[in-house]
């Protein structure tokens, strides 16, 4: 893969901007530039709205079963190519080959999943108040979809918008974050190589994400914007989208409390941590954010939790046996330092971690040490706000009432994660906490046949499951006369 040889994917072809503009693309581990794309502006994303538009009436109009089998051998395609996928993903990324692996073949899964839900799109049939006439719904796809998709998981939330709006009938337009185009674009490879109709999806890169963001905005052919990425953002968009009563579903930030109760398998709850805290070096939006400790097991929990952090290995994703590789670009180190720095400052203790990484493999990258803070208030920024970063707070507490009470305490409602043996408390807090998505025992919620979302300032709407699909579908109701 040389440099300058990506372009967009705008009707079917490959174009470049019309503005002739490029920008590179880094791996955040070297520094070292991976590709150039083309950057952008408001006239590419009306050219490709556009071309999304020409292309709705006939993709929708296709019978449930064909666009079934469009989506399964993008499915196909994408899992056969899994190495190459995988391989970019990191270099644009920065995070362990085995994850972007996994990352690639689960985002695959929505294509698949979804693939047999555009059988399910059923409408109904409703008792009517006289006998000459009928009552019928119908569930019609929204049109043109506007899809945002961030740096985090570069590859599998492309997959995690287009999968339910192509199985509704809708047609895409797709923004991936600057940071990591490459990832979309080759999906686009796919979709081509696939052989779906010119213009049902559409790939724009950009340098410039609000210049095209006021053209989804703006455009009356768009129907509906997804979005996944900060709360800020996602505040302007929905309030932008209001202005043409645009659909929107906003996957956003999340502040995720991780309740470990003395009845616990501390093992498993030690393990799980690690997994939901240190995956992508800290750097997704459902990681645990703040782990509370029942004061009972709390000394014996950040033993076993330190040294299962301290065995984790850091470095370049392309690594063998890495576990954790770069922050994403020097503003995500920065804040991660920030938040540290702020707990330090307010008595906070490290307990590993707590720097910078150094040396000849981490100096051209933004490494920074798994980290663990004990000693930790509820008034540090690391409590208050989204690390999004390899730094995890541990604080005790003395019974549900107020580790439900803390954990609640934030505008942020995505995920939760409990770990208990009792099933009483399970229902008790798992009822109890403010949160999308609760997982008990388990530290990871990504699958493609379960609703995927957050309440409060964490988003609208919902991904995967069949209520994945009712974002992308209208109702129509027919009030049908009989003849006669």
């Amino acid at each position: 893969m040389s440099a300058g040889s990506f372009r967009l994917y705008i009707g079917g072809e490959w174009r470049d901007a019309a503005g002739g503009q490029r920008f590179e693309v880094t791996n955040p581990a070297t520094g070292e530039v991976v590709a150039t794309v083309p950057d952008a502006g408001a006239e590419d994303a009306r050219a490709a709205i556009e071309a999304a538009h020409g292309a709705f009436a006939g993709w929708s109009s296709l019978p449930a079963h064909v666009r079934a089998r469009y989506m399964r051998k993008v499915y196909d395609l994408i899992v056969r190519n899994v190495e190459r996928l995988a391989r970019v993903l990191t270099e644009e990324n920065g995070k362990p080959l085995a994850e972007a692996r996994g990352e690639v073949l689960n985002g695959a899964e929505y294509l698949n999943w979804y693939a047999e839900e555009t059988r399910r799109v059923y409408g109904e049939v409703i008792p009517s108040s006289s006998r000459r006439t009928r009552i019928w719904v119908l569930r019609q796809p929204v049109g043109v979809v506007a899809a945002i998709t961030p740096w985090n998981f570069p590859s599998s939330m492309v997959t995690r918008k287009i999968a339910p709006a192509l199985a509704a009938g809708c047609t895409v337009v797709l923004k991936p974050a600057e940071q990591t185009p490459l990832s979309a674009l080759l999906i686009a490879e796919i979709i081509q190589e696939a052989g779906l109709p010119p213009g049902v999806v559409n790939v724009v890169t950009t340098r410039d994400p609000a210049a095209v963001g006021r053209e989804f905005l703006s455009n009356q052919l768009v129907r509906k914007i997804s979005f996944t990425g900060s709360t800020e953002v996602g505040k302007y968009l929905a309030q932008g989208a209001a202005a043409q009563m645009k659909r929107v579903s906003m996957e956003l930030g999340g502040h995720a409390p991780f309740i470990v109760f003395e009845d616990a398998d501390l093992d498993a709850a030690v393990q799980g941590a690690v997994i939901s805290k240190f995956r992508n070096a800290g750097q997704t939006c459902i990681c645990a954010n703040r782990i509370y400790v029942q004061e009972s097991v709390a000394d014996a929990f950040a033993e076993r939790l330190v040294e299962a952090v301290r065995r984790l290995r850091v470095g370049n994703g392309l690594e063998d046996g890495t576990s954790v590789g770069p922050l994403i670009d020097e503003a995500a180190f920065i804040k991660v330092e920030e938040h540290v720095s702020d707990a330090r400052r307010r008595g906070a203790r490290v307990l590993t971690g707590g720097h910078r990484m150094s040396g000849p493999a981490f100096d051209r990258g933004f490494f920074y040490a798994p980290t663990l803070l004990d000693q930790v208030s509820d008034d540090m920024r690391i409590v208050r706000e989204e690390t999004f970063g390899p730094v995890a707070p541990i604080m005790t507490f003395r019974n549900e009432d107020e580790v439900i009470r803390r954990a609640n305490d934030t505008n942020y409602g995505l995920a939760a994660y409990i770990f208990t043996r009792n099933l009483g408390r399970t229902v008790r807090v798992s009822e109890a906490l403010e949160y999308g998505m609760v997982a008990v025992n388990d530290s990871l919620l990504a699958v493609p046949q379960a609703p995927f979302g957050g309440i409060k300032e964490s988003g609208v709407g919902r991904e995967g499951g069949r209520h994945g699909l009712d974002d992308y579908l209208e109702y129509k109701y027919l009030s049908v006369v009989l003849d006669g």
